[in-house]
């Protein structure tokens, strides 16, 4: 079945796209949830239509959530859990866990949706994706690390690394020339 696609729809096309979908996808979900229609003959002009207009609250939508993916691109997110000797969690991180932790400490509520990623259950750094639109995706770091152990002083060494680094390159090239 052929359907033209009035709302961007995550992993399948932008607004004003015509797409090849299975009958029951089709039928029983983006036509009913208002995301696409039956495509025709004369959908061609439709979509053009659909298309330009959706470009333009694309581009307004873009423009809005920047700031908010300025401050999740910057975000680092520690998890203090208990986990067995070999770094296996007693449980998990969830996608509602890391959100619902994003609205503690940032105020932004993120459905758990958005966030890309299956429950987290080891020990480690790990880069989260976060759907804001199809062309805004920062991402987060989430630090999963054993309770009791005091996590902050590696970021900050880290950190400080960077910095080093940084200063180093250009000392270098100074001395090659």
């Amino acid at each position: 079945m052929k359907v033209l696609l009035i709302k961007d729809v995550y992993k399948l096309g932008r607004a004003g796209d015509i797409k090849k979908v299975a009958n029951g996808y089709g039928r029983n979900y983006l036509i009913p949830q208002g995301l696409a229609i039956p495509a025709t003959e004369n959908s061609a002009k439709v979509a053009e239509a659909i298309s330009r207009k959706a470009t333009e609250r694309r581009a307004i939508l873009n423009e809005e959530l920047k700031s908010v993916a300025d401050v999740l691109a910057n975000l680092v997110l520690l998890f203090p859990v208990k986990a067995g000797e070999t770094g296996k969690l007693y449980g998990s991180v969830s996608a509602q866990a890391i959100s619902d932790r994003i609205k503690a400490e940032k105020g932004l509520e993120l459905e758990r949706h958005q966030l890309v990623t299956e429950p987290i259950r080891n020990l480690g750094d790990y880069r989260i994706p976060v759907n804001l639109t199809l062309d805004l995706v920062p991402e987060i770091r989430v630090i999963i690390h054993r309770e009791g152990e005091v996590f902050q002083e590696v970021i900050e060494e880290e950190f400080l690394e960077d910095e080093v680094f940084a200063d180093e390159a250009p000392a270098e090239e100074v001395e090659a020339e």
